[in-house]
């Protein structure tokens, strides 16, 4: 078999086993089926297994949050397919290092050996930087594989994903973490210090990330005393909490909010606060879920509750008075008032419609009747004529046409039968009633 990577007289003479190691790098899986909570990827009917049993895996894309056996697995899969493995990771490294890379593939190639080139945090190379992989994909000096916690979608070039398969690593469930846990306790012949109640809080507190949970194990068994045992209290407080897996920037930002802006719209205020309280805690700018806020009582409550407006602009300018953490109840309240109000995107949708026109139709001169008359030639041209002042009229209701008579009278904006909008069906059926009786349509 060929070699896998280069290693150093440190690993040769053996010394690298009796330096300290982290017991996530201790834990590391040696073959593809000690990978846990990725079954869908390495199980027997798995993704990456069927792509083995093809002896041809070609160039993949690992996606996924952090801790979930992206690296492991590129160097597994180097193994099982006889590659040598060349690990790099995006953020050290730039073009002058991967024509290095490149022409050590393409001489590996001329004696038989192929290279699986291992790219960590893909998606901090440029587009540029991307597109310099395409030419030794095409020609197999290199099978790529390359792990992103970001979305391919947009964190990659087109051109490279057209030549990668994506595969999605899954955050690991309370189970695979339990089982990290079990193995760890086997490596270091004894017990974590924690109780029932305290153990499944750790479980928690790993939030899907295998390397997280033995971290915290580590951070455990160095605090704890002879003989002592944690309960809930003491965990948290011994490690005090890691944070949520968060980039206000990237996927989690959008994901939070796209949950909390369809859970407000699915008029689900539990659900509302949950999301909303999960961006907070993140550290998220409270100024922008505000604004999001008031975006969400124009888009989807709209004229149904006029209200819901109102009390956004007021929840935003309450935290801007009172900042973090008097602040947040107020947009706490805006965001239980906009779960449970009643809903409509009647607004929404005219507006978009009366929009399509006015790009559709170009500049149409509105009726002169409507129109201001300041000079004599403007009156002479027939500039407001045959105007009807609506506070003259019978119920201050002309029933004028006001649309360009090009255009003809429209209909963008259909309240529905929900909150004050069945209010304002009522008067627009009435005005229109008067309108065919006076003539204005």
């Amino acid at each position: 078999m060929a070699a896998k990577g280069q290693s150093s007289l440190f690993e040769a003479a053996g010394l690298d086993q009796s330096a300290p190691r982290p017991l996530a790098d201790r834990l590391r899986p040696s073959t593809l089926s000690e990978v846990v909570g990725q079954e869908h990827l390495v199980g027997t009917d798995g993704a990456l297994t069927r792509l083995l049993g093809s002896d041809s895996i070609g160039s993949l894309i690992f996606w996924g949050p952090p801790g979930t056996g992206k690296t492991t697995v590129a160097r597994l899969l180097a193994h099982e397919t006889s590659l040598y493995f060349e690990p790099i990771s995006a953020i050290f490294s730039g073009v002058a290092d991967l024509k290095k890379i490149f022409e050590a593939a393409r001489a590996r190639r001329e004696t038989g050996q192929g290279t699986l080139l291992f790219v960590d945090e893909i998606h901090r190379f440029n587009r540029a930087q991307q597109d310099a992989f395409l030419p030794f994909m095409e020609d197999g000096t290199i099978t790529l594989v390359g792990a992103t916690t970001e979305n391919p979608s947009f964190a990659l070039n087109a051109a490279l994903l057209s030549r990668a398969r994506v595969m999605v690593f899954r955050s690991l469930d309370e189970e695979a973490i339990a089982d990290l846990l079990t193995r760890a306790e086997e490596i270091e012949k004894k017990p974590l210090p924690l109780d029932e109640e305290a153990r499944a809080s750790l479980v928690r507190m790993a939030d899907g990330d295998g390397r997280a949970s033995l971290t915290l194990a580590e951070e455990l068994w160095r605090a704890a005393r002879p003989g002592e045992v944690f309960g809930l209290v003491e965990v948290q407080d011994v490690i005090q909490r890691r944070a949520p897996i968060y980039d206000k920037a990237q996927d989690g930002h959008y994901n939070l909010i796209s949950a909390l802006h369809k859970a407000v719209r699915g008029s689900d205020p539990d659900a509302s606060l949950y999301y909303l309280a999960r961006m907070l805690d993140a550290g998220e700018d409270p100024l922008f879920l505000a604004r999001r806020l008031i975006r969400m009582a124009s888009e989807d409550i709209g004229m149904a509750d006029p209200q819901a407006l109102v009390i956004c602009i007021a929840a935003r300018d309450a935290y801007e008075h009172l900042g973090t953490p008097e602040g947040e109840l107020a947009i706490a309240e805006a965001c239980i008032y906009l779960a449970t109000a009643p809903k409509s995107n009647a607004a929404y949708v005219a507006y978009k419609a009366a929009r399509a026109a006015a790009r559709e139709h170009g500049s149409l001169v509105p009726p002169k009747h409507i129109l201001n008359a300041p000079t004599k030639l403007m009156k002479s041209e027939g500039y407001g004529k045959g105007y009807d002042y609506d506070h003259d009229a019978p119920d201050a209701f002309s029933g004028q046409d006001y649309f360009p008579e090009e255009l003809g009278r429209q209909t963008f904006y259909e309240p529905v039968e929900r909150g004050f909008e069945r209010e304002i069906r009522k008067r627009l059926d009435y005005w229109e009633r008067l309108r065919r009786e006076r003539g204005g349509s």
